[in-house]
């Protein structure tokens, strides 16, 4: 008899803890269904005070244990530190909240009733990532769990929750042929491993082998000709098996897994090559929560997050900041999105934690190694943001090495922190290098993103560089007819991504460009853009329900499906006279309609702007037309005196804190209009300055906590900084900036002469 699989997902009870000492009795559990996390509110409502600490999940189940047979627990995710107790007895604990783990529960299972009991802590310590970072580490056990019964001889499951099986396809150079290797293992008495026959097959392909006494078998074929894995195009999967036959020829166990035959590169200069040719990778990330749900989803959730991105055009996705469900895997070997796959190493390093790095690399690597959407694998994120250390630089040279023992055929990747030094040996320590930029959101302009680029590029022409994350947070509800940086409102946010799919665009040798984020997402620390505990930096909003005007820009450039898009609709009430109509399609020609009448015909590519004249209530109507195609899409706007206080919130948005810059300048002095390293240069407006900005940078820290604490400005990213005007620096503060504060910082620079600076520096 092989292996039958029990799902455990019915006949929880859930207990909150806090305490190391375990509970004998029933009182206070309730009854939960997994998956399931106890942060699904407080970890997305701001505070930076959801619960964080040790609960238990209980079940009892009814067995009847067959000699021969071994009983395993699978758990798919269990946040962040789980111990699996059977009968009062702890098996086992596990470390990582993001990653499968089994444990074998046969010598403890016992005839008739039995007490399963789950602790998961996903309290502060400095051994587990994730710690420090930028989104709710939710807890619980939050993926499915189910029960393995195996004959005593089976494939194995002991070996960091891996499938038991890989498989190793290497496409020749003519991409006409491949050569494939599928391995398996074996586990159960050392005595009846060796000599057994697996037959292993591919693509339709058998042979038999024989176990080695160490328990591995493998088997070659060739694949001539070989149907590619060719990303969205032609997304083909082969199907790989490994059978245990018994002495009569019986089957006794049996594992399986899809694979994809690919050959790819990343080419300093080309970008990404999938099978001889250039492959321009653009998509986003993704995180893995949802409103009251947190990280608890389901396959239809999973279902629909792949779907938006294949709707935006995406072809690749970035899969921070952790391990994701298998399922999501799968979905992205189906329908071709090429996948960024990388551990929590993330934020700040923890010297005490180093075990943990290689542990949850090796988890992520070996179960897997078989999907054909995975072409990197990620050693950390923004890491140097707390400094940079030689035990730091070590446990990266040492995940590096261990990628490379584990998975010779894929290179090795990290998002670098966009203060950290391009010549810095760090940031070659990888095979590819990427970056996180926000010039144009948190320090600078859009346009410094492409000097950045660019820089590197011409200094660094053998080394391959990509944009790992990059965007402006955006609330929907925020609208203006004057965006500016930092007032979250749509319209900005929408002007960025037009910027930086244009930069992308003229840039081919840019390996790999990954919005941040796909979806807003739960950061309960966060309290800003007018929703606190959430980070808006999303093209979708987080419940998936509403698609920003971002997302259809991206729309425009990446996607075939013929579409047109009318910007602003939620900007219905609009004191400008004309406006202005902007419309998102990948249609050659796009034409107005306004109030049912014909304004205005464009030709053009993607962007189309209109200028509207605006008097009362207006219907519009865009019609785009071309290449056989018609698309078409309506809003309603309308005319209004005074700008629409709901359209933004006091404190949260940029603040026009004065009428004029007439009212800000005082000849011959100087004001918040002078750069951060004028005002620095001269003494006495220096002391004005920082007399201001110390009180603002201690409420910087109260705000964001530890990881405001931990992050270290380079001497060249202060440089960068310090060229933007005081009133520009100021505004990147949000609200915890007033009026009244920026007034009386302006009057007190206006009594300070810009001549002294120059006397000083005689």
């Amino acid at each position: 008899m092989s292996r039958k699989i029990q799902i455990f997902t019915d006949g929880w009870r859930f207990k909150k803890l806090h305490t190391d000492r375990y509970p004998e009795g029933e009182k206070e559990f309730t009854s939960v269904t997994l998956p399931h996390t106890w942060n699904g509110q407080d970890g997305q409502d701001g505070g930076n005070d959801y619960d964080r600490g040790l609960c238990l999940y209980r079940k009892r189940f009814e067995t009847a244990p067959e000699p021969g047979r071994e009983y395993w627990l699978e758990v798919r995710g269990a946040a962040m530190t789980a111990s699996v107790i059977l009968n009062g007895r702890t098996l086992c604990t596990h470390a990582g909240g993001y990653s499968t783990f089994r444990v074998n529960l046969t010598e403890q299972l016992r005839q008739g009733e039995n007490t399963l009991d789950i602790t998961c802590d996903n309290g502060r310590n400095d051994k587990v990532y994730p710690q420090k970072a930028d989104f709710t580490f939710y807890g619980g056990l939050y993926r499915d769990v189910f029960l393995l019964d195996v004959p005593e001889t089976h494939f194995a499951l002991g070996y960091h929750g891996a499938p038991g099986i890989r498989v190793t396809p290497v496409v020749t150079e003519d991409f006409q042929s491949a050569d494939v290797t599928v391995e398996a293992w074996l586990e159960g008495p050392a005595e009846k491993l060796g000599g057994r026959i697996v037959e292993l097959s591919a693509g339709g392909q058998k042979a038999s082998a024989v176990c080695d006494t160490a328990g591995h078998v493998q088997a070659e074929f060739h694949f001539s000709p070989v149907h590619l894995w060719d990303g969205k195009a032609d997304p083909f999967l082969y199907k790989a098996s490994a059978v245990l036959k018994s002495p009569e020829g019986t089957e006794e166990d049996s594992v399986s897994t899809r694979f994809g035959c690919r050959r790819y590169l990343v080419d300093p200069e080309k970008g990404f090559i999938l099978n001889g040719r250039p492959y321009r990778l653009c998509g986003a990330a993704r995180h893995q929560d949802r409103p009251d749900k947190g990280s608890a989803l389901t396959p239809r959730d999973h279902e629909e997050d792949v779907k938006l991105l294949l709707e935006m055009g995406a072809n690749t996705v970035r899969l921070a900041h952790y391990q994701q469900d298998a399922y999501f895997y799968e979905l992205c070997d189906e329908n071709g999105l090429v996948v960024w796959a990388e551990i929590p190493y993330i934020t700040a390093h923890m010297p005490s934690a180093r075990q943990n790095t290689l542990d949850q690399m090796t988890e992520l690597v070996v179960q897997n190694f078989n999907h054909p959407s995975i072409i990197c694998w990620g050693l950390s994120n923004e890491i140097t943001g707390g400094g940079k250390t030689d035990d730091l630089v070590d446990n990266h040279r040492e995940l590096n090495d261990l990628c490379h023992r584990l998975d010779p055929t894929r290179p090795t990747t990290m998002a670098d922190i966009f203060m950290l030094d391009p010549d810095d040996s760090l940031v070659s320590l990888p095979d590819i290098r990427s970056y996180n930029l926000y010039y144009g959101w948190y320090v600078g302009d859009m346009k410094e993103n492409d000097r950045w680029l660019d820089s590197f590029h011409t200094s660094h022409p053998d080394e391959a560089i990509g944009l790992s994350e990059y965007g402006a947070d955006a609330n929907p509800q925020y609208q203006t007819g004057n965006p500016e940086r930092g007032d979250w409102s749509e319209e900005y946010q929408a002007i960025y991504h037009e910027h930086m799919l244009q930069m992308w665009s003229e840039r081919p040798f840019i390996w790999a460009m990954h919005a941040w984020n796909m979806f807003d997402f739960a950061a309960d620390g966060r309290d800003e853009g007018g929703k606190p505990g959430q980070n808006q930096k999303g093209l979708v909003t987080f419940d998936r329900k509403l698609k920003k005007d971002a997302f259809y820009i991206y729309k425009a450039w990446l996607s075939d499906e013929p579409f047109v898009h009318l910007c602003g609709r939620r900007y219905e009430n609009r004191t400008e006279n004309p406006t202005e109509v902007k419309v998102y399609s990948n249609l050659p020609e796009v034409t107005l309609y306004v109030n049912g009448k014909k304004a205005e015909t464009q030709s053009g590519k993607r962007i189309f702007r209109f200028q509207v004249p605006l008097d009362d209530a207006a219907s519009i109507r865009a019609v785009g037309t071309g290449n056989a195609a018609r698309a078409e899409d309506q809003m309603q706007i309308r005319h209004v005196s005074r700008p629409d206080p709901a359209y933004h919130q006091p404190g949260t948005q940029v603040t026009n804190w004065f009428d004029r810059d007439d009212e800000i300048e005082r000849k011959g002095y100087f004001s918040i209009l002078n750069s951060v390293s004028e005002v620095k240069e001269n003494p006495k407006a220096s002391a004005v300055y920082e007399s201001f900005m110390a009180p603002l940078m201690e409420k910087v820290i109260q705000k964001y906590g530890d990881v405001a604490k931990s992050v270290k400005i380079t001497p060249q990213m202060q440089k960068m900084m310090d060229q933007m005007s005081v009133r520009d620096s100021l505004k990147q503060m949000g609200s915890l900036i007033t009026p009244a504060v920026v007034r009386e910082l302006n009057a007190r620079l206006n009594e300070v002469p810009v001549a002294e600076a120059t006397d000083n520096n005689a």
